[in-house]
């Protein structure tokens, strides 16, 4: 699900992408899916021009600040 750029590999997917993901990363973290959320939309960057994007890099570090 990573989004493909100009010079390679972005570390992004799209927020339906993250949000098709929210439960079983919830369940496997043992973490409360809200909090998921408000880290996926914290992730979240909104494009003008383009698609929004979820910085995954962004996500994951913010998911294991949370153990």
């Amino acid at each position: 699900m990573i989004t493909a750029s100009g010079i390679g590999l972005d570390p992004h997917i799209s927020p339906a992408a993250a949000y098709i993901q929210l439960e079983r990363v919830a369940k496997a973290r043992m973490i409360d899916e809200s909090k998921i959320k408000t880290l996926i939309d914290q992730a979240t960057t909104i494009n003008p021009i383009g698609p929004d994007v979820v910085n995954v890099l962004e996500l994951n570090a913010a998911l294991e600040q949370l153990h």
